[in-house]
């Protein structure tokens, strides 16, 4: 988590962090927020040198996660995947906004049909895309299918400096 020496060695989070907590305060509607979350992280660009270089590596175990910051309303975090690594598909509690860092993020989507997960969806979002998504219609899977690291920003609408926004995770039946 950021402490005052953090925010002085990690370019541009104090005025994310400022951003971030402005936005957040605007209204308590979930997707807007998202949205407006989403914006500052545009507007910003904030690079991957908020990482450093041994954060940046990641680890050859499963992606990584690296908490920047998290107070009562939000969460900033980055994650790291390196090439073939994913996530189990899942849903989450609450909003989230990102933008990829570097790399490429692939992201399938998935919806229930009945009692069936069924894939909607792909996208794949090379580095500079932004996004906001909030419950209920997040069901997703997030890997690095290309050939270098990724890195992704998340900033999550909780503190999450002890646990972590998803909600459960599903099985793709074959």
């Amino acid at each position: 988590m950021a402490t005052a020496s953090d925010l002085r060695s990690r370019p541009g989070l104090a005025d994310l962090i400022d951003q971030i907590r402005l936005r957040t305060k605007e209204s308590a509607d979930a997707v807007a927020t998202a949205r407006r979350v989403a914006d500052v992280l545009l507007a910003l660009n904030p690079t991957a040198r908020l990482l450093t270089s041994a954060e940046r590596a990641g680890s050859a175990d499963g992606y990584t996660r690296h908490t920047l910051h998290a107070e009562p309303g939000f969460s900033i975090s980055a994650v790291v995947w390196r090439p073939g690594q994913a996530t189990e598909i899942h849903d989450h509690l609450v909003w989230c906004s990102f933008l990829v860092l570097q790399g490429t993020e692939t992201e399938s989507i998935f919806d229930i049909d009945g009692d069936r997960l069924v894939r909607i969806g792909r996208r794949e979002r090379p580095a500079g895309s932004v996004s906001g998504v909030a419950p209920p219609d997040d069901i997703h899977q997030v890997h690095n299918t290309g050939d270098e690291v990724a890195i992704t920003l998340h900033v999550y609408g909780a503190d999450l400096s002890q646990g972590t926004s998803v909600r459960r995770t599903y099985q793709l039946r074959t």
